[in-house]
């Protein structure tokens, strides 16, 4: 526990070293196609990527196992209410919609019932309601996926820092469900999302985590970042 406290925390210096974050207000001028209103502003001269180790390429591996990431969402993550007998899947449902009402269902004594997601990747604001077919409309994405993170070394680490990552808020989000698909587990160098408002904010996100899990990028997905990081508010 202690060493995931440490991961998270690491995560977080990093965003306040890279970022100053400037709050727009949602009945103001705020974007709307940014996410939950949190625009990264990168001083002059600031590589987004700094500490980060840059390879020439990813490594694809046939080892790559979902399950060493934890079989399913668990309830031990710092999103905003982590801790309270729901799983990081409702956790994140929770912080990204909007406009929401709740039901107790048995994997959480207050999960979101009905909602909407104002997606990053489309700026499409898509309506949610809890059913069978939920999966198809809203997902939860990795920002830096787990078969990515499993080439670029998560394969050697210990199993609770696998888990840990897999239900790390800082690299959560809920999108539309055919953009999570299409993205697959694709880094930047191949896959950056279609809404290029909401590049800034994927490239530190994504570099945020890489540095706060000392996980290396390739040199594609590194220009690719530095490209998105350029679109940033110059603070």
């Amino acid at each position: 526990m202690r060493r995931r406290t440490v991961i998270w925390l690491a995560v977080i210096a990093a965003l306040s070293v890279i970022v100053a974050v400037q709050v727009r207000s949602s009945a103001g001028d705020a974007d709307p196609v940014v996410a939950r209103a949190d625009v990264p502003t990168v001083a002059p001269g600031t590589d987004v990527l700094g500490g980060i180790t840059i390879v020439p390429q990813r490594v694809r591996g046939n080892d790559y196992r979902r399950a060493a990431f934890g079989d399913a969402w668990d309830d031990d993550n710092s999103a905003p209410g982590g801790h309270n007998g729901c799983d990081t899947r409702n956790d994140i449902l929770d912080r990204d919609l909007v406009d929401k009402t709740y039901v107790a269902i048995k994997r959480c004594p207050q999960a979101v019932a009905t909602g909407v997601l104002h997606d990053p990747y489309t700026s499409e604001a898509i309506p949610f309601t809890r059913g069978a077919q939920v999966g198809a409309a809203v997902q939860i994405d990795h920002l830096v996926p787990l078969a990515y993170a499993w080439d670029m070394g998560a394969r050697d680490w210990p199993e609770d820092v696998r888990i840990r990552f897999a239900n790390d808020p800082a690299n959560l989000l809920a999108v539309a469900g055919q953009v999570n698909q299409d993205k697959g587990d694709q880094p930047p160098g191949a896959w950056m999302p279609p809404n290029h408002a909401f590049w800034c904010q994927y490239a530190v996100q994504f570099a945020a985590v890489l540095r706060g899990y000392s996980l290396p990028v390739d040199q594609g997905s590194a220009d690719e970042l530095r490209e998105a990081a350029a679109t940033c508010p110059k603070g």
